[in-house]
């Protein structure tokens, strides 16, 4: 995808794949991309852990489970309409998890030098979204999930993670196993505001399939 614009506003998340490997070149190529975010004071604390081996990787998805059957499961239920609920529950507890991706990439932030939770998170998740964005030009699948990251020490202990190195998502990565369809956003209008709370920004339309097209979202978004 050579237009970066249209990468942007085309980048969604996957929740099914092939079992087609994650070529090793691909991989360092978006990886290579999330290290080129911005973090705070450039500290560059991200962390990834690449999962391939199946032990390690059923781990994860019983760590997800987990938070899925404790909490997850009845609070996205209660907020996304029925289908958008089936297809995210059975992203998380059909299958092998995580849509059969065949890599899961863990994405941490490396506190050990104090730096704060909250200071970690503002320089991880940019990476985060630069890796997702470097796989969709790529023509791969991605999603960025949370839940398992609700379960701090019980991912970290499945990953060897040292204390101070906090998880903070897991992106299942590999082919679509079908073409994804347009993502679904609301419109500019509704959430920009010019000078001020609640000042309309007065964005023009752009039912022609811009920025600000498109049906409105669930309520809240998907928990994983």
């Amino acid at each position: 995808m050579s237009d970066p614009l249209a990468l942007l506003l085309g980048q969604r998340a996957c929740r099914a794949y092939t079992p087609e490997p994650v070529d090793d070149g691909d991989l360092a190529t978006i990886l290579r991309a999330a290290t080129h975010a911005p973090s705070a004071e450039n500290r560059q604390p991200w962390r990834f852990v690449m999962v391939r081996s199946p032990a390690v990787r059923a781990a994860v998805v019983e760590v997800t489970r987990g938070v899925w059957d404790a909490v997850g499961r009845e609070h996205a239920r209660a907020g996304l309409a029925p289908g958008f609920f089936a297809a995210v529950d059975s992203f998380v507890a059909g299958g092998d998890g995580y849509g059969g991706a065949p890599v899961l990439v863990v994405a941490a932030g490396d506190g050990r030098d104090g730096t704060p939770t909250a200071v970690l998170a503002s320089s991880v998740y940019p990476a985060v979204q630069n890796l997702l964005l470097a796989a969709t030009a790529l023509g791969y699948g991605s999603a960025m999930t949370t839940l398992a990251v609700q379960d701090p020490a019980g991912l970290g202990a499945v990953l060897g993670l040292p204390a101070g190195v906090r998880p903070f998502a897991v992106v299942p990565l590999g082919r679509p196993a079908a073409p994804l369809g347009p993502p679904r956003r609301r419109p500019v209008a509704e959430v920009a505001y010019l000078d001020g709370w609640g000042a309309p920004f007065g964005a023009p339309s752009t039912a022609a399939g811009g920025a600000g097209a498109g049906p409105p979202p669930p309520a809240r978004p998907p928990v994983a």
